[in-house]
């Protein structure tokens, strides 16, 4: 079956304390109603963007810095891998993480 990342997107001053039992409450009951789906196969929270380590290559020698990959505003903060049968079924299971998790949500499937 395939696998698809629905990944979640947070501004980069997002505290994950500031989540409100409401939010925490729904996250908890998608990860639930995921299970007993038996389509989860992994979930993860990320730390900051700003806490991230990126290595590029630019003359043949790995460089290390710090902060993220791309400057923007908003950062991948988690994700769920889901074995689905369709992008349209990763969809209606991308838009109940938008709706529980009150946040952007980006829906891709794996090669």
């Amino acid at each position: 079956m395939p696998q698809f990342l629905v990944a979640i997107h947070h501004p980069d001053d997002f505290v994950p304390a500031s989540e409100s039992p409401a939010a925490r409450r729904d996250i908890s009951a998608l990860n639930d109603e995921m299970i007993a789906a038996g389509i989860r196969v992994f979930v993860g929270g990320l730390t900051r963007a700003a806490d991230a380590k990126s290595i590029r290559v630019p003359d043949g020698r790995p460089l290390v810095t710090d902060g993220p990959y791309l400057e923007t505003k908003e950062h991948v903060g988690g994700f769920w891998v889901l074995d689905l049968a369709s992008l349209e079924e990763a969809v209606a299971w991308g838009r109940k993480a938008a709706i529980a998790c009150r946040t952007p949500v980006e829906v891709r499937a794996f090669r």
